[in-house]
């Protein structure tokens, strides 16, 4: 598919383009050995704290990958370092009206 041409090919490609640069960023600032975890519930309960709404959470090139509202309503693809719940990378997808 090109990424010429109308408004929406061209908005399709940004969030496509954005998501796989996030991804490769957010790998390497997730580099946390399996056992120094902390538990996706711990990750869920902090976003829901923050006026998430958690979709789902799943390991993802060595980071957490959760897929949520924002409490201001954007759709938001995230990653999260494991052992410390910080945020590493991620896209705001859209906004929900």
């Amino acid at each position: 598919m090109s990424c010429r041409g109308s408004p929406v090919k061209i908005a399709l490609c940004f969030i496509f383009l954005s998501t796989i640069a996030g991804a490769a960023l957010a790998g390497e600032k997730c580099d946390v050995p399996v056992s120094e975890w902390q538990p996706r519930e711990a990750l869920k309960t902090k976003l829901e704290s923050e006026g998430w709404h958690v979709q789902s959470i799943k390991a993802r090139d060595g980071c957490y990958e959760a897929d949520a509202v924002d409490g201001r309503g954007t759709t938001v693809d995230a990653y999260f370092n494991p052992k410390t719940l910080e945020r590493v990378g991620g896209n705001a997808v859209a906004i929900r009206g």
